[in-house]
């Protein structure tokens, strides 16, 4: 099974069955929420514009060539639903991390961590970009409850990661509340986490991998004639 992350385009979008497919929470401002006919195309202009003004946005897991999830994320000034969240607003040096979708026949296996790297990595090599910032849910991983939707929000389904899920993969609370607090990543912390996953990694698979036993056969004598040759003489 191959397992990649690769940059969020329209064509991923088109394949992505996730509910927030068609979210535009955090896209639009109330006013406007209210006025769209068809939201996925709200969701592709946004994109498409955000790829024009800033750069990359978003960042799609890749399971044999599948989507099976991704993850949103630009500057506050694209993002007009952030200003709902109690904690706002985001740091001047940070950039929001909105979304971020796993399939459910896709979960508990490391891919949410994944897309976070990617986002982390993008980031720092674009450089100028300190941290990555967050509105967290205290209430955990619910699912697409309605019931626990943020204030506002258009079509109820909830798209906001949950605390515990931002805490795992290296963010910490930046701003305290009792449902919404809004969570921080610094990107050289980042850096140094994944540099420490990635040796862990190696390590185990250096204790897993077997080590090839020394030979214990006598070398024969063509084996001694091809290691030292005898000079020839002219």
């Amino acid at each position: 099974m191959s397992r990649k992350v690769v940059r969020l385009t329209l064509d991923h979008l088109d394949e992505l069955t996730a509910p927030c497919r068609s979210c535009v929470f955090w896209q639009l401002d109330p006013v406007r929420r209210g006025r769209v006919d068809d939201p996925a195309d709200e969701v592709d202009a946004w994109v498409s514009a955000v790829l024009r003004d800033w750069g990359s946005c978003g960042r799609v897991v890749l399971v044999d060539g599948e989507p099976k999830g991704f993850a949103l994320y630009a500057p506050e000034a694209f993002l007009p639903g952030a200003a709902s969240f109690p904690t706002a607003p985001v740091s001047a040096d940070a950039v929001l991390l909105t979304q971020v979708y796993v399939a459910p026949d896709s979960r508990r296996g490391g891919l949410g961590r994944m897309l976070v790297q990617g986002m982390a990595r993008d980031l720092i090599e674009r450089g100028g970009i300190k941290a990555v910032e967050a509105f967290g849910d205290t209430r955990g991983d619910v699912g697409w409850d309605t019931s626990h939707a943020p204030r506002d929000h258009p079509r109820g389904s909830r798209c906001v990661a949950s605390v515990e899920f931002l805490g795992s993969v290296g963010f910490k609370t930046h701003r305290p509340h009792a449902r919404t607090p809004r969570m921080r990543m610094d990107l050289r912390s980042a850096l140094t986490w994944r540099d420490e996953v990635e040796a862990a990694l190696e390590k185990l698979i250096g204790v897993v991998r077997p080590t090839p036993k020394p030979s214990t056969e006598r070398p024969t004598r063509s084996m001694r004639t091809l290691r030292h040759p005898r000079r020839r003489e002219l």
